[in-house]
């Protein structure tokens, strides 16, 4: 019983131990560069390992996505137990976020869309992330930092498409991230905003 618990126990440290190095090489090279031979080498491991635990590619591929996105949800939810008002909550998350994009080459957001499961989970994850955006909204209304004249779901249409654009026109091959997200998000951004939101976006921008 002991050794079917110890051989289970590294059994799940070894699953988080590829997870971890194969998101890491698929964000420094893009995801087409990376062959599972390389995460094994990595790791000092058979790709027959690899394998028994992950059945192809696109598979190990979606467990990193799924657990980074467990990891934000787990960051996002200290960020509300850090701060009290929700324009605070946002600009903090926005800063997490050009960081993590900071450690991504382009070329891994070009290659995701080639994995249909994926695609199909991030698409499913968008949806959950557009009732999250509208109560993040409706709680900056009630806090005095959004306007109450904007129409949320229009709001939310717009930022959506905002995003779609930068994925399909793939602008993140022109143009640094960081800048993309100042000068498209925060400025519309900014737009539903009463002076007392655009004051601390204004601040927040000025100490970027």
């Amino acid at each position: 019983m002991q050794e079917i618990k110890v051989l289970s126990t590294y059994r799940l440290s070894l699953k988080s131990k590829i997870l971890d190095s194969a998101m890491l090489d698929f964000a420094q090279r893009g995801i087409k560069s990376v062959k599972m031979d390389d995460i094994a080498k990595g790791l000092n491991i058979s790709k027959r390992t690899i394998y028994e635990l992950y059945e192809n590619k696109e598979i190990l591929l979606y467990e990193c996505i799924k657990k980074a996105k467990a990891q934000d949800e787990r960051e996002m939810l200290t960020m509300m137990s850090q701060h009290d008002n929700v324009i605070d909550i946002i600009l903090n998350i926005y800063k997490i976020k050009i960081e993590q994009f900071k450690q991504v080459t382009p070329q891994f957001y070009s290659d995701l869309e080639k994995f249909p499961k994926v695609m199909s989970y991030l698409e499913e994850q968008h949806e959950r992330d557009r009732v999250l955006q509208k109560e993040f909204i409706v709680r900056g209304v009630e806090e005095g930092y959004f306007r109450k004249d904007v129409d949320i779901d229009i709001v939310i249409i717009m930022f959506d498409a905002l995003s779609q654009y930068v994925r399909r026109t793939r602008l993140y091959n022109q143009y640094p991230v960081k800048d993309i997200f100042n000068n498209m998000l925060f400025i519309s951004f900014r737009g539903i905003c009463t002076q007392k939101g655009i004051e601390v976006i204004d601040r927040f921008l000025t100490n970027e």
